[in-house]
C-alpha cells in the first residue's frame, strides 16, 4: 500500500512539475522585464556621456564614472527640492492615513443617511482622471491663495488618495469583529480608547498598504508640480529637478538618469522598512 501510494504521489508530481516549471519561468521573464527599465537607467546614471549617445547602445559599460551625479548634487537648488519632496510626501501619508482611518470606521461601524452614496462617490472619484480636473484644482488653489506654495501640491494629493485608502481600510475595520468591541465597552474602555488602542493596531497593516501608494503618488508628482509651483522655484519639487538637465536642444541625459536614481532611493527605502507590513496588509485586502 506504500509502495502504491508513492507510485501515485510520484506521477502527480511529475504532472505537475513541468506547470510549475512553466510558471516560474514565467514570473522570472515577467520580473526581468518589468525590472530591465529600472536596470537601464541606473546604468545609464553611470555611463560616460560619450557610451549614452553612442548609436549603439549596450547593456553594460567597462567606463563607469559618477560624472553625472556630481552634476545633480552641484545644483544648488537640489537639496531644497529634496526636502520640498520629502516635506509633501510625509504630509499627505500622515494626513491621508489619519484620515481615511476614522472615515473608514465611520462608514463601517455607523449607520446613517447617504452612508452607500458617499461610498459610491468614492469609487466615482477614483475614475476620474486626474488631467481633467488639473484646471478646475488650479483656480481653486489660485483662489485659496495657495499657488506656488507647497499646500497647492499637498491637498489635492490628499484629496485623490483617500478614496482609494477609505475603500480599502473599510475591508480591514469590517474584518474586526464587533464583539471584541462590545468586550472592551463591558471592560470600561471608551470609544476612543477603543479605536487608538485596540483598532488602530489592528488595521495598521492596512494603513501601510494605503501609505505606500500615497507615498509614491505625492513623490513622483510632475503634473502638479508643474502646474501649481509658477514662478517661486524654491518651492519645486524633485520631479521639476528633471527639468535642470532636459533642455530640447542639448538633453544631459547622463544628468536625468541620475537625478532619477536619486529619486528612486527613497521609495525603495521606504518599501524595504514597510515590506512585511506591506504583504500583511495586501494580503489582508484580498482576503476580505
Amino acid at each position: 500500500m506504500k509502495t502504491e501510494g508513492f507510485v501515485r504521489d510520484f506521477a502527480r508530481r511529475s504532472v505537475q512539475r513541468p506547470w510549475r516549471l512553466a510558471a516560474e519561468a514565467s514570473a522570472l521573464l515577467i520580473a526581468a522585464v518589468v525590472a530591465f527599465p529600472l536596470y537601464w537607467m541606473v546604468l545609464s546614471a553611470f555611463k560616460p556621456a560619450g557610451e549614452i549617445e553612442s548609436t549603439e547602445p549596450r547593456p553594460w559599460t567597462l567606463d563607469p564614472t559618477v560624472d553625472s551625479f556630481r552634476r545633480v548634487f552641484g545644483q544648488q537648488e537640489f537639496g531644497r527640492y529634496f526636502l520640498n519632496s520629502l516635506i509633501v510626501a510625509v504630509t499627505v501619508v500622515a494626513v491621508s492615513a489619519l484620515i481615511a482611518f476614522l472615515a473608514a470606521t465611520a462608514v463601517t461601524r455607523f449607520r446613517f443617511r447617504f452612508r452607500t452614496t458617499l461610498l459610491i462617490m468614492f469609487l466615482i472619484a477614483q475614475m476620474v482622471p486626474v488631467e481633467a480636473l488639473t484646471i478646475p484644482l488650479f483656480f481653486q488653489m489660485r483662489d485659496f491663495g495657495q499657488l506656488n506654495t507647497l499646500g497647492a501640491l499637498i491637498l489635492p494629493h490628499i484629496a485623490f488618495s483617500l478614496p482609494f485608502a477609505i475603500w480599502m481600510l473599510r475591508g480591514f475595520v469590517k474584518a474586526v469583529p464587533e464583539a471584541l468591541e462590545e468586550a472592551a465597552y463591558i471592560d470600561g474602555a471608551s470609544r476612543t480608547r477603543f479605536l487608538w488602542q485596540i483598532l488602530f493596531p489592528l488595521v495598521f497593516p492596512g494603513l501601510v498598504a494605503t501609505s505606500v501608494f500615497s507615498f509614491i503618488s505625492a513623490w513622483n508628482d510632475f503634473l502638479f508640480a508643474k502646474s501649481f509651483i509658477i514662478s517661486d522655484t524654491s518651492q519645486s519639487t524633485l520631479p521639476m529637478a528633471l527639468l535642470v538637465f532636459y533642455k530640447p536642444d542639448d538633453p544631459d541625459w547622463g544628468g536625468v538618469m541620475a537625478a532619477s536614481t536619486v529619486m528612486t532611493i527613497p521609495v525603495l527605502i521606504f518599501f524595504v522598512l514597510v515590506q512585511r507590513r506591506l504583504v500583511s496588509g495586501l494580503g489582508g485586502a484580498v482576503k476580505d
